[in-house]
């Protein structure tokens, strides 16, 4: 049995996990997917206050509480930045970490320092008192009626202090066994760049950045590889 902890990326929550987390409960086992504070069903949290810090605090809370030892830690998208620095502050605690489709920076960098231009611009543009509004659920790949109607009414505004804090890593992260999911290569995003930088073995994904919602079963699947295809 394996324990995994599932991170969620901006604007979700704990809930888009769902089918990928059943698939890996029937196969036996153990799944973990926290609410990051100000969002899903902590929704009525939120606050500019709330930064990466925050969330990297609310993730080691559950690493430490629930006892959690030799986890396979996968974060999404935003969540690339809160799993490396919690891995990078407990890394006995885990035995591997998965970036889907995941933002990752050295010390210092925060997901401002590591968007594209555009991507700041609308940013930057659509804030409204420290938060961030979602996107429409086909920014992320989802376009599916059935699997519209099931986000995007759960999505909620991301606290605009959690791209622009920095990540602190002391290093200890870089030595622990990583994998890169790239649900999107083809994308204006630079994920695949931050994989090759960093030298990570990687799977390709045939689904949009939200594949735990598109391809929950194939996502499954590869979570619960030892090997992956570089």
């Amino acid at each position: 049995m394996t324990t995994y902890v599932l991170v969620h990326g901006a604007w979700h929550g704990g809930w888009c996990w769902r089918h990928v987390a059943s698939r890996l409960r029937q196969a036996g086992h153990e799944v973990h997917t926290p609410t990051l504070t100000g969002l899903g069903e902590r929704a009525h949290l939120a606050n500019r206050e709330i930064g990466l810090r925050t969330h990297v605090d609310d993730l080691l809370g559950v690493l430490t509480y629930e006892d959690l030892r030799d986890v396979v830690l996968v974060g999404h998208s935003y969540a690339g930045l809160v799993v490396r620095e919690a891995a990078d502050r407990v890394p006995e605690r885990v035995s591997r970490l998965v970036m889907v489709d995941a933002w990752a920076g050295r010390d210092g960098q925060s997901l401002d320092d590591l968007a594209p231009a555009f991507f700041f611009d609308w940013i930057e543009s659509v804030t409204v008192d420290g938060l961030i509004p979602p996107s429409p659920a086909a920014a992320v790949g989802v376009t599916d009626p059935d699997q519209v109607a099931w986000l995007e009414p759960k999505l909620t505004a991301q606290p605009r202090r959690t791209f622009s804090e920095p990540t602190r890593l002391t290093g200890a992260v870089d030595a622990i066994d990583c994998r890169a999911v790239l649900c999107t290569p083809g994308g204006p995003m630079p994920f695949p760049r931050l994989a090759e930088e960093h030298g990570w073995s990687t799977a390709v994904l045939d689904a949009g950045h939200d594949a735990m919602v598109t391809a929950p079963g194939p996502l499954a699947d590869i979570l619960m590889r030892d090997v992956y295809p570089s």
